[in-house]
């Protein structure tokens, strides 16, 4: 038998992006025809989909991994890698998205509605792209990024027109059965049913759903039986029905105190998300009392004492039983009319705009702040330092020379002589930590050196091959000149 869940935490990975290509163009007569490495493809991102014949969350509960397709890395002759594949999650209408700390990130109702659960890595650029006046066949190429990664959390709240509320074993169930062709368990032991159970009722020309909410009973919204796992399924309920049952046998209980003890549950309960729908608290919601079982003849003399205290509440009373099916017409149709006439009054939803935050004007886009475990240092906090970063390879001289110059135009340079900092001190950003040389002339045209060097940046002590051969002239030309004077 499947199972319903309504609530998993899932582990979403993105693509990463490609790294881009450091290539030179060359051919018959064209030994070097300039740089022509090409970018590489982004990487693909994990989106969540509405897709209305998905009803529960049971897949991410046994595959709760997920993650999207890599970018391939660019190539020479300037082709570019291709793009990693999107991956879709389906996911029921009415689920809630949180992070980690349990902050609603998005609520997906309606069918097609999507959430991108993680953004796929940019892919690096090639040194085609990278050439400029100062860099005309760039040694190096960029990264791709990685792909983002997060914990979700998806809750699951049950689209509904009616929600039917009460004690164990009132006969909810039972009611769904007779109204809907949904097919409940059914027993006489309370805790019958452990996960809600969602029918469509037709009334006419009138199609609305009616949802069973299980395990409600006094404390249920501070955590006793499994109320308080399941009233979040009430939220999006535009009429709230009390079921009541008229033939319990149980000392001390009757329909005006079960109705009272589970209108204080639903109103100690605070939905989340009752702002977002519109639909206002769960008090305010329109009720309607159904006096059940009343096949049963003591049932039916009950009924009759209770049923004016609960008209006098300006409640609707119907009578009804599921097993008889006595009062089900009159009660559908009055349903139907009560979703149809609470829906029309609500203001209709409006539709999303799309929000355009522009940059402030004094906005660098990154902050310096001292370091607090380093004595003398700073850290560098921002998107593009950071994203930088993980883009350089650090093995290439000309490739951290770029970064130098990318961090020089932002204003980081700028910022560290501002606060202090002294040359040699630590400068952390994101993973790397390097020393601060302030000496070293960022920004200017770069001397035209070996593909893949900086001589802003020599490490090496190791001569070079043309400053063997030019030493080896200078030992010539003084041997030449001594048999000259002998």
């Amino acid at each position: 038998m499947s199972r319903f869940v309504d609530r998993v935490t899932i582990h979403v990975t993105a693509g990463n992006g490609g790294h881009g290509c450091s290539s030179v163009h060359r051919e018959k007569f064209k030994p070097l025809g300039g740089p022509d490495g090409g970018n590489g493809g982004n990487g693909g991102s994990v989106r969540l989909v509405v897709d209305p014949q998905v009803h529960t969350l049971l897949d991410f509960h046994f595959r709760p991994h997920a993650k999207g397709t890599n970018g391939k890395p660019g190539m020479g002759d300037n082709r570019d890698g291709a793009t990693g594949e999107d991956l879709i999650l389906k996911v029921p209408d009415g689920t809630v998205v949180l992070d980690a700390d349990g902050k609603i990130l998005a609520d997906l109702v309606g069918a097609g509605t999507t959430f991108d659960a993680a953004q796929g890595g940019r892919g690096g650029l090639g040194n085609a792209s990278l050439a400029s006046r100062a860099r005309r066949a760039p040694g190096f190429a960029l990264l791709g990024e990685e792909g983002q990664s997060r914990d979700l959390v998806l809750e699951l709240k049950s689209v509904a027109d009616v929600g039917l509320v009460g004690f164990p074993s009132a006969g909810k169930s039972s009611l769904v059965s007779v109204l809907s062709a949904a097919k409940p368990k059914i027993a006489d032991y309370p805790f019958t049913t452990l996960v809600p159970n969602l029918g469509v009722v037709q009334a006419a020309g009138d199609i609305f759903t009616i949802a069973d909410v299980p395990g409600l009973i006094p404390g249920a919204s501070m955590g006793r039986g499994l109320g308080l796992e399941f009233l979040r399924h009430l939220e999006r309920c535009a009429v709230l029905a009390h079921v009541v049952d008229c033939a319990t046998l149980e000392p001390g209980r009757d329909p005006v105190s079960d109705i009272d003890a589970l209108e204080a549950e639903l109103a100690a309960y605070r939905p989340a998300l009752a702002a977002d729908h519109g639909l206002g608290d769960l008090a305010d919601r329109p009720r309607v009392v159904i006096l059940n079982k009343i096949d049963v003849p003591d049932a039916a003399e009950l009924a009759d004492l209770v049923e004016p205290e609960l008209v006098q509440r300006g409640w609707p009373v119907y009578r009804i039983s599921a097993v008889s099916r006595t009062g089900l017409r009159e009660l559908t149709f009055a349903l139907a009319k009560m979703v149809a006439d609470y829906r029309a009054a609500q203001p209709k939803a409006q539709p999303r705009r799309q929000v355009i935050r522009p940059v402030a004007v004094d906005d660098s886009g990154f902050t310096v702040v001292p370091d607090p475990a380093v004595e003398g240092g700073f850290i560098v906090h921002g998107a593009r330092p950071e994203r930088w970063i993980a883009q350089t390879q650090f093995e290439n001289d000309e490739a951290v020379g770029y970064l130098a110059d990318r961090l020089n135009r932002l204003g980081v340079e700028d910022e560290l002589k501002r606060l202090g900092a002294q040359p040699g001190a630590p400068v952390t950003i994101g993973a790397m930590t390097f020393d601060w040389e302030p000496t070293t002339p960022m920004g200017e045209d770069v001397p035209l050196t070996g593909r893949g060097t900086d001589v802003r940046l020599d490490r090496s002590e190791r001569i070079g091959a043309a400053e063997r051969k030019q030493a080896r002239r200078a030992r010539r030309s003084r041997f030449e000149d001594g048999d000259v004077h002998e």
